[in-house]
């Protein structure tokens, strides 16, 4: 008996590990820095969604065109969107695992057997498969590289809908989704702003993090100050804000969400030598804590 298309399965996540390791008994990725995607396809008709389930088909129009091509009738891929909010790598969706396939429930077979499944698909641009990585040390393949970090996971791994121990993120910096509160005036020969002032959710609390200031070029900045102008309000959003600054500050609802490197968190619960690395649009902002990036 054939099953029945879902119309959502929950992304599974990985869990952070300091640990550092290989074996035969775990397959090593590379951790891309850009939007996670699921893609379900019927016939002609594609949906594509970021892992909250927010619709994703107007931001990837090539996407969806190319997953339409694919000789399936039925498809759900899991994988992750680059090159929108990050331009470290080129537009792409790179597709890391398969779901679902003609009336086929995956998610119950190992990595390996979807492995298989997803070497079966031709792959062109802007549709990519995610590599192995065959190295002795994968994570310092990534040091290398300058990529976020590597994610190893169990080949015998069944698809779960949760934070799980058989998938592992390696960072080598860490990375967090925060939202906008404010900005400073530019100082000198800078423009549109000086620095984001960003924060987190805490039940009912916004709660400061710190000064972002680094990770803009001179387009950003001008596009920030527009789209935060729009937002501005008489008086801080922040209810818990530690060290916030006072001269030449501009509030805003923290409506806007940004995405994060940075090496530590402060003994004071502050970023240490935070940077920019992009917007994101995939997130509603009241869903964002401090531990809250996948």
């Amino acid at each position: 008996m054939t099953a029945r298309f879902p119309n959502w399965i929950e992304p599974m996540a990985a869990t952070l590990t300091r640990e550092r390791f290989v074996g035969s008994d775990w397959a090593f990725e590379r951790k891309l820095d850009g939007i996670r995607l699921l893609a379900f396809k019927r016939g002609r008709d594609v949906q594509l969604f970021s892992r909250n389930r927010l619709p994703q088909n107007e931001a990837y129009p090539s996407f969806v065109a190319a997953i339409r091509d694919l000789p399936a009738e039925e498809l759900i891929l899991d994988g992750e969107a680059t090159g929108v909010w990050n331009a470290r790598d080129p537009l792409g969706y790179h597709v890391f695992d398969i779901l679902w396939r003609d009336g086929r429930d995956l998610t119950s077979e190992t990595l390996e057997a979807r492995r298989e499944q997803l070497l079966r698909l031709p792959w062109k641009a802007p549709l990519q498969l995610v590599p192995r990585l065959d190295h002795a040390e994968p994570w310092e393949l990534a040091r290398e590289r300058a990529w976020e970090g590597v994610i190893a996971k169990r080949k015998d791994s069944l698809y779960e809908q949760r934070r799980s121990p058989h998938w592992l993120k390696m960072k080598l910096e860490a990375s967090q989704e925060l939202v906008v509160g404010g900005f400073t005036e530019p100082r000198g020969k800078r423009v549109g702003l000086g620095a984001l002032l960003v924060g987190y959710f805490a039940a009912d609390d916004f709660v400061f993090a710190g000064k972002l200031g680094t990770g803009f070029d001179s387009k950003l900045l001008a596009r920030l100050r527009e789209q935060l102008g729009h937002l501005e309000v008489s008086s801080t959003p922040f209810t818990r804000a530690e060290g916030l600054p006072r001269k030449d500050v501009h509030w805003v609802e923290p409506e806007v969400v940004v995405q994060v490197a940075f090496m530590e968190w402060t003994s004071h619960g502050k970023l240490r030598h935070p940077r920019l690395l992009g917007l994101r649009t995939d997130k509603a902002a009241r869903e964002v804590t401090r531990d809250g990036a996948a």
